[in-house]
């Protein structure tokens, strides 16, 4: 770092200011679909928490999954919206750091998450029989309880180093969030081996817990392959249905965003993909697990009608 130049206390988004007299447009927009996922989430972990037809591994991991998807969301959209109202759009060094912290883990505790799922239901079309020993509710707790505890290790030790870096000039993030790269890219020190270190992590533990994924659902089309009924071949499928797509989604995303050279990044694409996996994601996530999913839409017609659980067809 050059001695002449100035340590920044502050950083500056850019954002959405481009866009200028649409700020209060998105805002509102963006406002509505955080209510839509809050809610949506909520009523999830409320179905699971009061049908003991879902007290299940599979809503087990589903629940877990709807808090994190909140708090996700959160970590991000309520700052962004109160950029696209005010000018100019400053955080603190502090607050930056910290945005990063709740993101980065809860965005690699997901992954985790996923892979725990993607495990669940290859145990419960590959291993039937023995479903209820493999995943009995300490093994459920044990899987949660490990996908929590990688991504709070891993990003905060990676975040902790990132800040570790000085950060120069003028401050200006060319995003709406503290993402790694565009805040690495504000470091006035030589950051090749932070972005080697960054690439080689997101490898890891990215790439790690997608080919569990991949592994699991390759025995999983086997398995169903092998099903001499076609119906039974159909539910088995529409079991894996939600969690798939939800698993392409996310995944689409944090690859194209977190594993491609830095040559391809522009601060537009950055902040299309990051709108994807911040907002778009988080809220469909609700969507796909109830209307594409039985048990969760039955019981949640079977509260609102206030009918007995004995009652339900």
């Amino acid at each position: 770092m050059k001695e002449n130049q100035t340590l920044c206390t502050k950083f500056f988004f850019v954002a959405f200011s481009s866009l200028g007299e649409l700020q209060p447009v998105l805002f509102v927009v963006f406002l509505a679909i955080y209510a839509f996922t809050v809610l949506g989430n909520l009523v999830i972990i409320c179905l699971i928490w009061v049908s003991s037809t879902l007290h299940t591994p599979m809503y087990f991991f589903l629940a877990n999954l709807s808090f994190l998807e909140m708090c996700y969301i959160t970590s991000v959209v309520p700052q962004m919206l109160v950029h696209l109202l005010v000018e100019p759009k400053i955080m603190s060094v502090a607050h930056c750091a910290a945005q990063m912290y709740v993101f980065t883990i809860l965005g690699l505790t997901e992954c985790c998450l996923l892979a725990a799922m993607a495990y669940d239901r290859f145990v419960a079309i590959c291993y039937p029989l023995r479903y209820s020993l493999l995943m009995s509710p300490q093994v459920c707790l044990q899987l949660a309880a490990a996908s929590w505890t990688i991504g709070i290790i891993v990003e905060s030790a990676q975040t902790t180093w990132i800040f570790t870096l000085p950060f120069c000039g003028t401050g200006q993030i060319e995003h709406f969030f503290c993402d790694i790269m565009p805040v690495v890219q504000l470091a006035c020190v030589d950051t090749s081996q932070n972005e080697i270190v960054i690439f080689s992590v997101s490898v890891l533990f990215i790439m790690s817990p997608c080919l569990l994924i991949l592994s699991s659902y390759a025995h999983i089309v086997m398995a169903i392959l092998r099903m001499p009924s076609a119906a039974g071949r159909r539910k088995a499928f529409s079991t894996c249905s939600s969690h798939l797509l939800v698993v392409s989604l996310f995944y689409g995303t944090a690859l194209f965003t977190y594993l491609q050279p830095k040559s391809a990044h522009t601060p537009d694409t950055d902040k299309a993909t990051a709108l994807m996996y911040t907002v778009v994601t988080p809220a469909l996530n609700p969507v796909i697990y109830t209307l594409r999913n039985k048990e969760v839409k039955g019981a949640f017609w079977r509260i609102t009608r206030r009918q007995p659980l004995s009652q339900a067809a």
